[in-house]
């Protein structure tokens, strides 16, 4: 629920700030902000309300060495990937910058559209990790298999909807958020790449999710990394140069950035099953 306000509040906001206080990107990261502080104000009233079916006060708490290091393993790697791949876009966007001021907003409008085409594999991500390292707790591998093959299977065919509709109609998705024609234009120019990417996420976020509830979270990191700084940018980089380079050939970084950390996906995967068998 608390989630679900503070996307209302997210679109609201944009809409409010970005399309009739002309704010820009400071209104866009206004309305984020504002959106994160009501859902962490609503939870607080929530659980401030909510009686627990168990008795807890600050006498429960306990700290363990063991259990603390294990988290920070874990998460840490996860945290710092994140960090740096949200850097790496922040990049992009610097260069981005470049093309003018309809290009740059065109981008800001179209990733705010890819934050809605992103859901499904994002979802996916969560629950699959989820998902895997209960099975793997209780011992059952193989199921933890099926679930990523079930999961990159289902999870697909909100991809290829979601890259059709941004690959075709994303001037439509793109005039919610702006009304001038030239910002729509590219953020549909930008959107027809990441259509491609509607059709790689549901590979990678699943991989992702599978190798996050295998405690393989340094590999996580590692692939998405080599994907954000060794292809992304580096991409985005040498297409800007080029003359009459669009903001299709400049999202076409993204994609590449995925077939890449899915090939990295893939090769971890059939090494894992090498070793496996070789026990």
């Amino acid at each position: 629920m608390t989630v679900a306000i503070a996307c209302v509040v997210n679109i609201f906001g944009d809409l409010l700030l970005v399309a009739v206080f002309h704010m820009g990107t400071a209104g866009a990261a206004l309305a984020t902000v504002a959106a994160q502080a009501v859902s962490v104000l609503i939870s607080f009233l929530v659980i401030r309300k909510k009686t627990l079916p168990f008795s807890f006060s600050r006498k429960c708490i306990r700290f363990s060495k063991r259990i603390i290091g294990t988290e920070l393993r874990l998460g840490v790697p996860v945290a710092l990937q994140e960090f740096l791949v949200g850097i790496s876009f922040l990049v992009i966007q610097m260069i981005v910058n470049t093309f003018g001021v309809e290009a740059s907003a065109g981008v800001g409008v179209a990733e705010k559209v890819c934050s809605f085409l992103m859901l499904v594999p994002s979802a996916y991500t969560q629950s699959m990790s989820a998902f895997v390292a209960q099975n793997m707790g209780a011992g059952n591998p193989m199921r933890a298999k099926k679930a990523l093959a079930c999961g990159i299977g289902t999870s697909l065919i909100a991809g290829i909807i979601m890259g059709y509709l941004a690959f075709f109609h994303g001037d439509i998705l793109a005039s919610i958020f702006s009304a001038d024609d030239l910002v729509i234009a590219d953020a549909h120019s930008y959107l027809k790449a990441y259509a491609i990417d509607c059709l790689l996420t549901p590979f990678l976020f699943c991989f992702t999710g599978y190798y996050n509830g295998r405690e393989k979270t340094l590999f996580v990191m590692i692939q998405g990394i080599v994907g954000a700084f060794c292809v992304r940018i580096p991409i985005v980089y040498v297409v800007s140069r080029i003359a009459g380079a669009t903001l299709f050939e400049i999202g076409l970084g993204t994609p590449a950035s995925s077939l890449v950390q899915i090939t990295l996906c893939l090769i971890m995967f059939v090494w894992m099953e090498k070793k496996e068998k070789g026990r």
